[in-house]
C-alpha cells in the first residue's frame, strides 16, 4: 500500500554496491522478497518438507495468472532488447525498472490483494497519491514556488509540475487515476444508495439527514475531492495531450455506464461536435491551432518521421534496443524545423525571401529519449515483437473488462464492480489517447501504474471466475 501511495518516490535515487536504485524500486524489491520467503511453499522447501511431488500437487490447485504468459514474453522480449543495445548499463537499468520490477509487483498484487476487499487497499493509496500530487501543484499554481523552469513559473504562462519537474508528467500521472477514481466513486455511490435504502426500509428507519453524515459519505467526499482537484491540476499543467486523453476517457465512461439513451446521447454529441468543428470556421480554426497546426505537434511530427526512417533502415524487427533510441536516431535527426503558419498562403515565399523571417520561425530540435508516440515508443525500444505484444495486452485488457461488465452476482442479478471496471477501461483509454503524442509507459511510476491497472482488472476477473465456480 505504501508503494502505491508513493509512486513518485522514484525521484529519490541512490546506489547500492555501485548499482543505481530508486526508492520506488527498493520498496518493490523488498516487498517481493519478504512475501516470497514468507509464503508457505518456500518455508516448507527450506525445511525439506516441499519437493517435486508437492509442487505438482499444488500446481494443479493453482489458478493461472491472467496476463501471466504475456508478462513472461514481455520479460524475454525486453531482455533481448537489452542485448540489441549491447547490454549497456542504461539498458539493464531500464529493463529492471520498467519491466522486471513491475512484473514482480503484478505477482505481489495478485497474491497479497486477492479477495473482495483487496481492490480498496490499492485504490485508497492511489487516491492519497493523486491528492498529494495535486495539492503541491495547486500550491505552485497560486505561488509559482518550486517551478524551476522560469518560463513555466511566469504568472502569465504558468504550468504546474508538482513533484515531477515538467508539466506533461503531471497529466501522464493523474489522467488515468481520474478515471479509476471516478469508477470507484460511482461504485461506492451505487452501493451506498442500496445500503441506505435497505436501512430505511428494513432496519432502523432513521432519517436521510443522519445517513448523509456518516463515514461512507466522508469516503465518497474524499474520493470526489481527489477527482476534482486532479482535473483542475491537469488543466493547470496545460497538457493538451492529457486533457484530450481525459476527455476521451470520460466519453467512454459515460457511454459504457449509461443506458441506451445515454449511449445515443454520447454518439449524438460526438457527431454534433465533429460536424460543428468541420462546418463552423472559427471553431475549426481554433481546433486546428491547438492540434495539428500547433508548434508542439509540428515538433513531434518531425520526431515521428525520424523514428520511421530509423526503423525502416534495417531496424523493423529489432528496433533500436532499450535506452538506445537517441544513439540510433541521431544519424536521421534534423537540427531544426521552420514552424509553419498554415493560415499564411505566403509563408513559404517569406521563408525563402527573408533571413529575419526564417530566424523568427526557426525551432531548434533536440534528440528526445523517446519518439513521443506510444506505439513508436515500444517499437523503437522493443522491436516489432514488443509493440505487437503490447498491443495484444491492451486488446486483452479491454476484452476482459467488457466480459466482466456482463458478470452478475447469483440470486441478486447485480453487476459487481461495474463502474470500477468502466473506470479501469477509461484509464487505459486515457493512456492510449495521451500516448499518441507522449510517453505514457517508459517512466518508473507510469510503468508500475500500467501493470497495477492490469493487475486490478485481473483481480476482478479472478474474483468473478471464483464466484461462478461457487
Amino acid at each position: 500500500m505504501l508503494i502505491f501511495a508513493s509512486l513518485p518516490s522514484y525521484l529519490i535515487r541512490f546506489e547500492i554496491l555501485g548499482t543505481p536504485f530508486t526508492l520506488l524500486e527498493a520498496m518493490i524489491l523488498v516487498s517481493f522478497f519478504v512475501w516470497f520467503i514468507w509464503q508457505t511453499e518456500f518455508k516448507n522447501f527450506i525445511r525439506g518438507k516441499y519437493g517435486w511431488r508437492e509442487f505438482q500437487e499444488n500446481r494443479n490447485k493453482r489458478t493461472a495468472y491472467p496476463f501471466g504468459l504475456e508478462i513472461v514474453l514481455l520479460l524475454i522480449i525486453s531482455f533481448i532488447a537489452v542485448a540489441v543495445a549491447g547490454f549497456s548499463d542504461s539498458a539493464l537499468g531500464i529493463w529492471k525498472a520498467y519491466f522486471f520490477e513491475p512484473a514482480l509487483l503484478f505477482i505481489l498484487i495478485l497474491n497479497v490483494f486477492a479477495g473482495g476487499k483487496g481492490l480498496s487497499k490499492i485504490l485508497w493509496p492511489l487516491a492519497i497519491s493523486a491528492l498529494a500530487v495535486s495539492a503541491l501543484a495547486i500550491y505552485q499554481k497560486f505561488t509559482g514556488a518550486w517551478i524551476f523552469n522560469e518560463f513555466w513559473a511566469t504568472a502569465g504562462q504558468r504550468r504546474v509540475v508538482s513533484f515531477f519537474g515538467y508539466p506533461n508528467a503531471v497529466g501522464l500521472y493523474l489522467g488515468p487515476l481520474i478515471l479509476v477514481m471516478l469508477g470507484w466513486l460511482s461504485n461506492k455511490i451505487s452501493d451506498y444508495k442500496k445500503s441506505s435504502q435497505k436501512i430505511l426500509n428494513f432496519e432502523f428507519r432513521i432519517s436521510n439527514k443522519l445517513l448523509i453524515f456518516n463515514f461512507q459519505f466522508l469516503k465518497q467526499f474524499f474520493i470526489g475531492l481527489t477527482i476534482v482537484v486532479s482535473v483542475l491540476v491537469v488543466y493547470f499543467a496545460k497538457s493538451k495531450g492529457a486533457i484530450l486523453g481525459v476527455a476521451a476517457g470520460l466519453a467512454i465512461f459515460a457511454f459504457l455506464a449509461g443506458g441506451k439513451k445515454m449511449k445515443w446521447a454520447i454518439i449524438s454529441l460526438v457527431l454534433i461536435f465533429i460536424i460543428g468543428v468541420s462546418a463552423y470556421a472559427p471553431l475549426r480554426d481554433y481546433a486546428l491551432d491547438k492540434t495539428i497546426y500547433s508548434k508542439s505537434y509540428q515538433i513531434r511530427r518531425v520526431g515521428w518521421q525520424e523514428t520511421k526512417k530509423m526503423l525502416f533502415d534495417g531496424r523493423i524487427i529489432s528496433g533500436a534496443g532499450l535506452a538506445n533510441y537517441k544513439t540510433a536516431v541521431a544519424p536521421y535527426h534534423q537540427e531544426g524545423v521552420f514552424i509553419e503558419d498554415y493560415r499564411d498562403p505566403e509563408w513559404l515565399n517569406r521563408i525563402r525571401a527573408s533571413a529575419e523571417f526564417r530566424q523568427k520561425n526557426w525551432q531548434p530540435l533536440e534528440v528526445y529519449l523517446y519518439p513521443h508516440n506510444i506505439f513508436l515508443n515500444f517499437w523503437s525500444e522493443l522491436g516489432l515483437a514488443g509493440v505487437l505484444l503490447f498491443a495484444w495486452v491492451i486488446v486483452k485488457y479491454f476484452y476482459i473488462g467488457i466480459k466482466n461488465l456482463k458478470f452478475k452476482i447469483k440470486n441478486s442479478g447485480e453487476k459487481k464492480n461495474k463502474y470500477l471496471i468502466i473506470g479501469l477501461i477509461g484509464a487505459m483509454v486515457v493512456i492510449i489517447a495521451h500516448g499518441l503524442v507522449d510517453v505514457p509507459y517508459f517512466k518508473n511510476d507510469l510503468a508500475v501504474m500500467f501493470w497495477a491497472l492490469v493487475a486490478m482488472m485481473s483481480l476482478i476477473n479472478l474474483e468473478n471466475k471464483k464466484a461462478i465456480k461457487q
